[in-house]
């Protein structure tokens, strides 16, 4: 498959003289899903059909790409697959039969790394709350977390010297998630300088984020930070805490990171697919992340 791209991204550089950032676009989304044919192998290109295609669009929605992202890929297949076809490497395009994805009002919506930034830069770090709030936005986007994973986050989950954090998802099930080094500096601060005092021996055994009575953080606390440091910020967008993991992985996606490794970060493949996915090694988890994460 990979020689049937590289003919493709040829051909757009001598015969259509695209930008080089034009082609790194076109390369990246189709090298995404050339790695998903190769989870369900697939070496073939005339053996893929229009279900296939929709079920990698399906693993970009889920994994939160927003429908402006899933467009582009749209049309980066849209033409690759019409250059088989042209060139007769495929006997029929099944692209023809996939829809293009539609805008949906209802979906999250997706932040820049700008909008991003200022939100990060908000919190007042002279205090211990706005100290904790940073540290809890850094790592909401640095790690992609669910709310349900970060409030029941433990001091002893954090690697910092591995550059990694243990997190327990849905249905108890652990994985590790790389962390970049910015979080990492204000969660040490909020460590050192906050949590201490924050802390009431009984109550807050070994949580990593505490409320004023020193027990661990609700659903609705975590919101109410990210609303008021988004509305600081002057951001008018309908903002939740989980727009900051649909952010982590477009921002990751958009960058060129592999879908599994983002899979795999975000410990968000479907039951019926677990099989298909491999297995990815921490370390290649943690150099995709460090490459490819706006704050790696």
């Amino acid at each position: 498959m990979n020689s049937f791209l590289n003919e493709y991204l040829s051909e757009l550089r001598l015969e259509r003289n695209l930008s080089s950032n034009t082609i790194n676009s076109y390369k990246n989304d189709l090298n995404s899903f050339l790695v998903y044919l190769e989870t369900k192998k697939i070496p073939d290109p005339s053996d893929i059909n229009p279900n296939h295609i929709n079920s990698f669009f399906k693993t970009l929605a889920d994994i939160g790409l927003s429908t402006t992202s899933a467009a582009r890929y749209h049309s980066s297949l849209k033409g690759f697959f019409k250059f088989l076809f042209l060139n007769e490497y495929i006997r029929s395009n099944p692209m023809e039969k996939v829809l293009p994805p539609k805008r949906a009002k209802n979906l999250p919506a997706v932040l820049s790394f700008e909008e991003i930034e200022k939100i990060l830069d908000m919190p007042k770090t002279d205090n211990k709350l706005g100290l904790r709030d940073k540290a809890i936005l850094e790592i909401l986007y640095a790690c992609g977390l669910r709310v349900s994973e970060l409030i029941v986050l433990h001091v002893s989950d954090l690697y910092f010297s591995e550059e990694i954090v243990r997190v327990f998802g849905k249905g108890s099930k652990e994985r590790f998630v790389p962390i970049g080094r910015s979080a990492i500096k204000w969660i040490d601060k909020y460590l050192k300088n906050s949590r201490p005092l924050l802390m009431k021996s009984t109550k807050s055994e070994n949580i990593l984020f505490l409320n004023l009575r020193g027990t661990k953080l609700s659903r609705m606390g975590i919101w109410k930070i990210v609303q008021r440091y988004t509305e600081e910020a002057g951001i008018k967008k309908e903002i939740h805490p989980h727009t900051f993991r649909h952010s982590f992985a477009t921002h990751l996606l958009e960058g060129g990171a592999d879908l599994r490794a983002v899979q795999e970060m975000l410990g968000h493949v479907d039951i019926s697919t677990t099989q298909i996915y491999t297995h990815i090694d921490r370390e290649y988890i943690k150099q995709v992340h460090k490459e490819f994460h706006p704050r790696g």
